[in-house]
């Protein structure tokens, strides 16, 4: 195949948006035809430090040499749940309305070949023109969560759709058996990737693949590799991430460790069903005063979910190497990112079976997921860092230099108008006969070449206004399942242990006002 080089000299043109500055992609130079091809993979309910390069214990070796020959952020936040997540991630805005517009549908206008394999999850108000059975040339697609061995299995399930179709899991490709999901999507995206690349074609990839959201499922292999690792414990496990992610200078030495966090989610109750047992899933406990029988009992859960993000940095492996033998690593973009922080809450269908097994559906506890977010707090929906604050690898070998660490912040609805400009793809004025919603992200291109990017006014996160988080600045206000605004200075303390909210409330109040500005602005036509 055709190796293809993008031209050194990418024009970003900044313009002013209605209302809000917003910096999008209008005019590029598209005189050359050479556009690097891109994959974005996104993991699913992976907490900050659940990978090898963001101090983890896991085996993620792939996303290790990722890393090594790419820039990480030291902070990056998304929307802090899943489908608010995904419908930033694909349309670069926080709030969307009937004229959002999914970047891959730019892409394919521009000559591009679209693949979407894995989980697909928007929210309410994403059109349905944004859909990947709308756009993607192949599409293997599950809403929301879906069972890892052969679903759907019940009421918690949703089917696989092949190219608009429900399918079965005889009726998909796979090369493996038992089937499971995580390697049934790499090889469907893989077998899909072949016409592009021999045809010369740019393409854009998306790899969804659900781990490790629950239900917790592993191949025994896997699972065994990680059996007996938890047993020192979540406190311990926890200091140890952090004196990793000190050593690594993701952050500075005096940094500590938030307070360990119990599952304190007011509006999502616990099923019916083995009481005295799920009286303890949400709280946090010393190690120390467990069991030997519950250590033994949480060492597997732990180490299943281990085994579920090894199983996808196995996978991640094959994409990487892929790569290498067509020859077209170069000028391919690779993204890797989590939706949201590790999710604690108790969806446990049952107790009759462990974690691990095709025939469970177990869930992770507050306090393993509470060591995935170290060192922060909170979870999976919350504005809190543990929630919205993840990791972001980026890997483009002919463009980006190896080895940086930045830590300058990104934000997922950003990504949208770096792709745009690193692609060489306007934003257009006129689609299908509508006049597309403005962007609301920030190219941060400026930072992938080594520089400063002048930073956004604003990010926003946090599972609606109930746990929202706004921040401008070093300045940053939060919610708790709608308590009063906390407060906190994130150059200070980055893992948010002291709420200033008493101390300065003309600051809170200053912040409100323009939260809500920015909300009403970011709010659709």
């Amino acid at each position: 195949m055709k190796r293809v080089f993008i031209n050194l000299a990418i024009i970003s043109v900044l313009i002013f948006g209605s209302f809000i500055v917003y910096k999008q992609v209008t005019e590029t130079d598209l005189t050359s035809t050479e556009r690097p091809n891109i994959i974005v993979i996104l993991g699913d309910d992976i907490g900050y430090s659940d990978i090898g390069p963001y101090g983890s214990e896991i085996q993620t070796p792939h996303l290790d040499r990722l890393a090594d020959e790419g820039i990480r952020f030291a902070q990056f936040y998304n929307m802090a749940k899943c489908e608010p997540s995904r419908s930033s991630l694909f349309t670069g805005l926080y709030t969307g309305g009937p004229r959002a517009v999914n970047i891959a549908q730019l892409l394919k206008n521009e000559g591009y070949y679209i693949i979407h394999s894995g989980k697909e999850h928007w929210m309410k108000w994403a059109p349905e023109q944004v859909y990947a059975a709308n756009i993607a040339d192949q599409a293997l697609t599950f809403h929301a969560m879906n069972e890892f061995f052969e679903p759907p299995g019940g009421k918690w399930s949703n089917p696989f759709i092949l190219n608009g179709k429900e399918v079965g899991v005889s009726e998909i490709y796979h090369e493996k058996k038992p089937f499971f999901k995580t390697d049934v999507l790499t090889d469907n995206a893989l077998e899909w990737l072949e016409k592009p690349v021999d045809e010369g074609q740019p393409f854009f990839l998306f790899l969804g693949y659900g781990a490790a959201h629950y239900p917790l499922q592993a191949r025994p292999d896997d699972i065994e590799k990680y059996r007996g690792t938890y047993k020192k414990g979540w406190d311990m496990i926890r200091e140890e991430r952090l004196q990793r992610l000190i050593e690594k200078k993701y952050f500075p030495e005096q940094t500590k460790l938030s307070p360990p966090s119990s599952n304190i989610n007011k509006f999502r109750g616990h099923p019916k069903d083995n009481e005295e047992i799920r009286a303890k899933i949400p709280q946090y406990r010393p190690w120390e005063s467990l069991s030997a029988s519950e250590q033994d009992e949480m060492d597997l859960e732990m180490s299943v979910f281990a085994a579920m993000v090894d199983r996808m940095d196995q996978n991640i492996g094959r994409v990487l190497n892929y790569l290498d033998e067509k020859g077209i690593a170069d000028n391919t973009i690779v993204i890797y990112l989590s939706d949201n922080g590790s999710c604690p809450y108790d969806s446990n269908r049952n107790f009759d079976f462990p974690p691990g097994v095709a025939e469970g559906f177990r869930t992770l506890c507050a306090a393993w997921a509470n060591v995935g977010n170290t060192p922060y707090k909170y979870f999976k929906q919350y504005g809190h860092e543990g929630g919205s604050q993840t990791h972001f690898i980026l890997r483009w070998p002919k463009q980006v230099k190896a080895g940086q660490l930045t830590h300058q912040q990104g934000h997922i609805v950003d990504i949208v108008p770096t792709l745009l400009e690193a692609s060489k793809t306007h934003f257009p004025s006129k689609l299908n006969g509508m006049e597309p919603q403005p962007l609301q992200g920030n190219s941060f291109l400026p930072v992938l070449k080594g520089e400063q990017r002048e930073e956004p006014e604003f990010f926003m996160s946090g599972w609606t206004d109930k746990f929202r988080m706004f921040r401008s600045g070093h300045w940053k206000i939060v919610k708790l399942n709608n308590s009063e605004w906390e407060l906190y200075n994130l150059q200070n303390d980055p893992t948010e242990i002291n709420n200033l909210a008493a101390e300065f409330p003309d600051k809170v109040t200053e912040l409100e006002k323009l939260y809500r500005q920015k909300k009403q602005e970011t709010e659709p036509e």
